[in-house]
């Protein structure tokens, strides 16, 4: 047994390091076309992106044999230090943060920089995990879902001040929530809440407010016709129902024209189809839209794509990675993408089941719900269906921070499957 503790990879699930090896490989050949557009690139030029990239990759390997070194008690135990740390970090680049397209999000160390919000993910995870563990936790008392929530709203606060984008992917924990007990009506509150979000963007917050009005009036008549004793114990709710609703729209709308920037509206506006912009704020998703359906079934081929290397896409080896895939890789290439995620999604719930102890099966979906969400958010903002927030794509994305934050969550996940049969 303590021959086996001493072996970093035993009961490793290859499985999962091998989806992780091909989406971080064929991210890089995809950054590789993305940046193949400079004249000065060249094979095994590190000034490049495609470079910086490559050396990125090869210093996440120490990063991974650290990661499963350690005990996998060790991440359990000292998981509320490392949160706390997030948040400090976080919290620094109020004073310390550097600038970079807008948002002060990023700490610069000589030529380096390092974004906290994608370490801060996994750091959180594991604080969640930790809490929702004990034994004496019990998700159905307010108390504790207070304390669950605040877990998860404090980092994404903190980054919201600096790049609100960023900070809704915070929003996956609700799914871990759910998987342990809590109630669906917070997520179905939730979806409600969008959806008032965007009628009173659309149509106006007195319209809205009146056509809730009609149905809450609908409602109640129809429930005093079936049963007259409804009214009776039932006014207080639907009142209060009424006016938090209205409430809610009233802040919708004030917050939508008085709180968010021009080019954020702007943006709404566009994928709502209030309004028709290719030239400006709609100009990178539309050259997106364009881009990959030009690629159709089987794509143009490998440094074919001409509106890639006419670099028609703006951070297109950032946000829109998934427009090199589309575009040189067509459909085929798009859905074998969109499949290797499913299958490591698919393969981390998987792992988190068979888990024994709580910590772990927690974390696992923790980590399965921000890669998930990470996809369906950054691939929806490159077809066009949500706006543009500046997500990346796991494994995918140009970036040391992204690459090494996806990493680490990851890989803590595979440590703590590793040791599941014999450490708790």
């Amino acid at each position: 047994m303590r021959q086996e503790k001493n072996n970093i990879f035993f009961g490793i699930d290859w499985l999962l390091v091998l989806f992780f090896t091909l989406l971080v490989g064929f991210g890089w050949i995809n950054i590789y076309a993305a940046s193949y557009t400079d004249e000065s690139v060249q094979a095994f030029d590190f000034s490049s992106k495609y470079g910086k990239q490559l050396l990125w990759i090869l210093f996440s390997i120490p990063l991974i044999i650290l990661i499963l070194f350690i005990n996998s008690k060790f991440y359990q135990r000292f998981s509320s230090i490392f949160f706390i740390l997030s948040l400090l970090t976080l919290i620094g680049l109020f004073l310390f943060g550097t600038e970079i397209n807008g948002a002060k999000s990023w700490y610069r160390f000589g030529g380096i920089s390092l974004q906290p919000s994608e370490f801060a993910k996994a750091f959180t995870a594991l604080a969640l995990a930790k809490l929702m563990s004990d034994r004496k936790y019990n998700l159905s008392i307010l108390k504790n879902q207070l304390k669950a929530f605040i877990i998860i709203f404090l980092p994404a606060f903190l980054i919201a001040l600096h790049d609100p984008g960023s900070a809704i992917i915070y929003l996956a924990f609700f799914f871990v929530l759910n998987r342990e007990g809590l109630t669906l009506a917070y997520i179905i509150f939730g979806a409600l809440s969008i959806v008032l979000f965007i009628a009173t963007i659309l149509v106006g917050m007195k319209v809205v407010i009146s056509s809730l009005f009609i149905l809450i009036t609908t409602f109640i008549i129809y429930n005093i016709y079936r049963n007259k004793r409804f009214l009776k114990f039932n006014w207080m709710k639907v009142v209060a129902m009424y006016l938090f609703s209205s409430l809610f729209i009233f802040s919708a709308d004030y917050s939508y024209n008085n709180i968010l920037k021009k080019h954020q509206r702007d943006r709404f506006e566009v994928i709502l189809g209030k309004t028709s912009d290719t030239k400006q704020i709609g100009y990178n998703t539309d050259q997106s839209i364009q881009t990959i359906s030009s690629g159709k079934f089987w794509g143009k081929g490998f440094l074919e794509g001409d509106k890639t290397q006419g670099n028609f896409v703006p951070a297109q080896d950032t946000d829109y990675i998934f427009s090199v895939v589309g575009e040189e890789w067509g459909f085929v290439g798009s859905s074998f993408v969109i499949v290797l995620f499913m299958a490591l999604l698919y393969r981390i719930i998987y792992r988190a089941e068979k888990h024994a102890n709580k910590f772990g099966r927690i974390y696992g979906y923790g980590v399965a719900s921000i890669l998930f969400f990470h996809l369906i958010v950054n691939i929806g903002m490159v077809i066009g269906v949500l706006p543009t927030v500046g997500i990346p794509l796991p494994f995918f994305s140009y970036g040391g921070s992204s690459l090494w934050g996806f990493t680490l969550l990851l890989f803590i996940f595979i440590k703590l499957d590793a040791q599941k049969s014999y450490d708790w």
